[in-house]
């Protein structure tokens, strides 16, 4: 039996002595929380098991039947390569993607999510390559492509998994494919409609072309990075007589000098552009030998006024004199000697000349240019292409054949130096264009090509009216692929690849016409429809045309088919015709894109040009991007750099919540960070909101809404305060959602659990939940306050924190009506009456007056004079007005102090501390008179008063004597 030890009826300095005695265990009437929601959070572990029950129970399809006659919010997920494991970049854009489903789900719409992969193109035909191996030059095109078919399929499935890992709920069983047969059979139709609109041609321009992947690129599929280029300045003996334009210089030796980082490019010059509106200038010049050993005698080069010094001072001369201005429109027209060729150089006019280097003379090779192809068609140039699809020069250049363009640099400038033309050579290390498959620099070469017409159609101008009309977020990007879109030359829709879909044209064999119809793509679509586009491959020509088709030219009937596919940019960027208006449960146009900022180049923009060629509107209402990934260090990416950190990692470890949080913490307009440091710190997080979650669910164990809901004109102040901060958040929370801002979101839950719930409310709540009888008004009060907290907290949370809001929300105390699962859930309804700003400027002036008591109780821990704040007694004094306000609240005080006892007074000790934030404030603290209650471990005078229980305060004693 315990013992109890007594003081003897002497009173105080008497011997005391032990009485066998019943002890009360006090703790076991206190209301402590209590509840089987786990503390630790196991994510890892319990996060696979909730996915499959979210499976067995079918939940996406159930929310999209609680929602089947809400408004429409559609998403149209865009593709992304079926090519490998995800990275931390497409888990980023993914999880961005459901937090949108999810809270447009909970504001009441239905938004269904269709997954989709984009399964054709270079990315996977260039892995299955290197499976292949020299396999590859033994198979068909129909096994290659069944290879490749079978390579996406296996990666489609084993990104669908590590996309439902990270919680995203969709249609998964269900996805768009872009191989799917009906999928492959509407690119056609949209080419189709094209075709019809007179927009496809095919023609022989200068465009990006990858030499080791031998296919022509996108710009999309283009990206660059530093590069060293050998920098030449060459001249050109001119040829025509100038006398008349320049009297100065008649009878000399007259050049004009060029300036290129492409050496190789020069066998295919035809032109030299002088700009009209520049000033030019004949310089005479005394020119070194190329050994440098002897001076010839002086020539004349004529270059850009505005160049010279520089020029000059490249090329080591600096003996030399302006002789002649001369007006570039006078050239026009004239020619030099190609300098080791037989060939004529034209002088010509063009406003894509600029003084930013060189010399204002720029060498033109129509066949390797944009910018010299569109002045060479302008001129009548040919659009000459001296090189082949490996990037080697042709039998056309004898002194270089079959050598590849970049290694024969050397040559050409050897070749050059030779015949005397070479003046200068240095190496310059610049930004160039590379292929983004193999990460190779690619060359332009004209080849003949698919376009379709940006210009003649008014594409163009039809486009940029379309881009006014979407909302760009961030704001910036409507500028950037309004410039794009303005600035693209005809989109090059073919590529010499196996993997994709045909370009459905036809020739004649008999006299190689082209036969490209609408109804005959029509009819090609119709048969794709059943068997895909495999049937292009596998079927003769004859089989594919309609009955009957004959040249129009020579009426013969045999035909052969075309060998390029289309652009996979054409294909993902159809996808809103392919799915969008095939799938009923979508809409067309949708409301949102979202991916990465470089998609103004890509998606966005060939959905953009698809859909207005084809529809006259864009296929969105909203266009967001998001940055791209980045160290802690704000440094790139890369595997060499040893800093790429993969989900599985940090899913493995913490869990998804933890990658889903990290997504919602970050700006993601901007390049999102992530790194070993910041996840830890996002841990913490977590656990801060995991535990305030925690903390009102256990005391909330014998609350039932439906019975114990005190009204708001019955409740404590205090609890109408925190049902007001709670109106608050979820006011900035459900507005932060609607704009898309993450991050604002994520930064309200944390301050309102740590800082507004944590330090402050639930803090100095817990006397009162724990040491007040079960159903006193005061505990139904704060207990009804918590439920609100709870409920609202966790549906605000749910499109984030998928995972640990659905283990709350089974946690919870039961409700009859309530859903079963967080996801069917609403968002919590804005209620105007919860909200009191007078009431929250009253507590927030409090609030301010506990953080200056706060400090004094600090300041008297450290000098020793209390030990806990519950041994504290304050003594305030303030002035006038501010302490009526203070003393209105006397019997609140200890508890939102968090101390014994709290007087009013002069506080004109010498320990007192006054405030520096709050004028004429003072507090004094000093060690409370009275003995530790061992219930409520409250220090008070009124400890043993109580005969039946001497060891607990007056308020405790009347408390329990109502218990029993």
């Amino acid at each position: 039996m315990p013992f109890a030890l007594f003081q003897g009826p002497g009173g105080p300095g008497t011997p005391t002595f032990l009485r066998m005695e019943n002890i009360v265990d006090y703790g076991k009437t206190l209301n402590l929380p209590k509840s089987a929601f786990p503390m630790k959070a196991n994510l890892n572990k319990r996060e696979p098991e909730m996915l499959a029950e979210w499976d067995e129970e079918r939940l996406y399809h159930r929310i999209q039947e609680a929602r089947r006659s809400a408004d429409r919010f559609v998403l149209h997920d865009g593709p992304p390569y079926a090519n490998g494991n995800i990275h931390i970049g497409t888990a980023l854009n993914k999880i961005l993607k459901d937090f949108v489903v999810k809270s447009k789900t909970m504001s009441g719409c239905l938004s269904p999510y269709i997954p989709g992969w984009d399964c054709h193109g270079l990315p996977i035909e260039h892995e299955v390559d290197k499976v292949l191996g020299p396999r590859k030059k033994e198979m068909s095109i129909a096994e290659i492509r069944e290879e490749c078919r079978r390579y996406a399929e296996r990666f489609v499935s084993i990104q669908r998994d590590e996309f439902k890992r990270l919680g995203v709920l969709g249609a998964w069983e269900s996805p768009y494919l872009t191989l799917h047969h009906g999928y492959e059979a509407q690119i056609v139709r949209e080419l189709a409609i094209f075709v019809r609109e007179g927009a496809l041609y095919k023609g022989k321009k200068p465009i990006h072309w990858c030499a080791k992947c031998r296919t022509a690129l996108a710009e999309a599929e283009v990206e660059y990075a530093d590069h060293d280029s050998p920098s030449i300045y060459v001249k050109f003996p001119l040829r025509s007589d100038i006398s008349a334009i320049a009297p100065e210089i008649a009878g000399d030796t007259v050049s004009v000098l060029i300036w290129t980082t492409t050496p190789w490019t020069i066998p295919a010059n035809l032109a030299i552009a002088f700009h009209p509106d520049f000033d030019y200038v004949a310089v005479r010049a005394r020119l070194p030998e190329p050994s440098g050993t002897e001076v010839l005698d002086t020539e004349v080069l004529i270059l850009a006024e505005g160049l010279l010094h520089v020029t000059m001072n490249d090329i080591g001369i600096d003996d030399f004199e302006i002789v002649a201005h001369i007006d570039p429109k006078k050239l026009d027209g004239l020619a030099c000697r190609h300098p080791f060729l037989d060939r004529d150089s034209v002088l010509i006019l063009g406003d894509h000349v600029t003084l930013e280097a060189g010399t204002g003379c720029v060498h033109t090779a129509p066949g390797h240019g944009q910018e010299d192809y569109e002045i060479g068609l302008s001129y009548g140039l040919d659009i000459y292409t001296p090189v082949d699809d490996d990037g080697r020069f042709t039998e056309d250049v004898a002194f270089f054949a079959g050598r590849f363009v970049f290694d024969a640099n050397d040559a050409v400038n050897d070749k050059i130096r030779e015949a005397g033309a070479l003046l200068g050579e240095q190496t310059v290390s610049h930004s160039y264009p590379h292929c983004w498959r193999c990460k190779e620099p690619i060359i332009f070469r004209a080849t003949e090509q698919w376009f379709i017409r940006m210009d003649e159609n008014e594409l163009r101008s039809r486009s940029l009216e379309c881009i006014d009309r979407v909302q760009w977020i961030p704001h910036w990007g409507k500028q950037r692929i309004y410039g794009m879109v303005e600035n693209r030359p005809d989109w090059c829709i073919s590529r010499q690849r196996s993997w994709g879909v045909p370009i459905v044209a036809f020739y004649c064999a008999g006299c190689g016409e082209l036969l490209l119809e609408h109804e005959v793509l029509e009819h090609v679509a119709d048969q794709f429809e059943q068997g895909g586009a495999d049937l292009w491959f596998t079927r003769e020509a004859a089989d594919l045309l309609p009955p009957g088709r004959a040249c129009a030219k020579c009426g013969g009937t045999d035909f052969r088919k075309e060998s390029d596919i289309l652009d996979v940019w054409f294909e993902s960027g159809v996808s809103w015709a392919a799915v969008c208006e095939r799938y009923p449960e979508l809409t067309s146009p949708c409301d949102l894109y979202l991916e990465g900022s470089d998609q103004h180049r890509g998606w966005f923009n060939s959905a953009l040009m698809t859909s207005v060629g084809t529809r006259g509107r864009a296929p969105y209402h909203t266009v967001l991007t998001h940055g791209f990934t980045v160290d802690g260090d704000g440094h790139k990416m890369a595997k060499s750099m040893g800093n790429v950190i993969a989900p599985h990692e940090i899913i493995d470890k913490y869990g998804a919540d933890i990658l889903r949080l990290w997504v919602a913490a970050e700006d993601y307009r901007d390049d999102i960070k992530i790194s070993k440091e910041i996840i830890k710190r996002l841990v913490e997080a977590y656990r801060r909101i995991r535990n305030t979650c925690r903390y009102l669910i256990g005391n909330l164990k014998d609350y039932d809404p439906g019975r114990h809901t005190v009204e708001p004109d019955g409740m404590i102040e205090i609890d109408r305060w925190a049902l007001s901060r709670l109106e608050r958040l979820i006011e900035r929370s459900r507005g932060a959602y609607e704009s898309y801002e993450f991050h604002t979101i994520y930064h309200s839950l944390n301050q309102f659990c740590t800082v507004e719930m944590s330090a402050f409310y639930l803090d100095v709540l817990k006397d009162r939940l724990y040491t007040t009888p079960p159903n006193s008004p005061e505990r139904r009060s704060a207990q009804t306050a918590l439920y609100g907290i709870l409920d609202g907290l966790v549906r605000l949370m749910a499109p984030i924190l998928a995972f640990t809001a659905e283990e709350v929300w089974k946690h919870m105390p039961p409700c009859p009506d309530r859903e079963q699962s967080v996801h069917l859930a609403l968002f919590p309804e804005m209620n105007s009456a919860r909200r009191d700003e007078g009431l929250e400027e009253k507590w927030d002036k409090l609030l301010e007056v506990r953080g200056q008591v706060t400090r004094a109780l600090e300041i008297a821990r450290r000098h020793g004079a209390i030990g806990h704040p519950l041994d504290a007694c304050v003594e305030i004094s303030a002035p006038g007005e501010l302490a009526g306000f203070i003393e209105s609240y006397k019997e609140d005080l200890p508890m939102i102090f968090k101390v014994s006892e709290v007087t009013f007074g002069p506080a004109d000790s010498a320990e007192a501390v006054e405030s520096e934030e709050i004028p004429g404030l003072r507090i004094a603290v000093t060690a409370s008179r009275g003995t530790k209650c061992e219930r409520c471990w409250i220090l008070s005078e009124t400890v043993g008063e109580s005969e039946e229980h001497p060891t607990v305060c007056g308020r405790c004693a009347d408390i329990l004597a109502e218990l029993e």
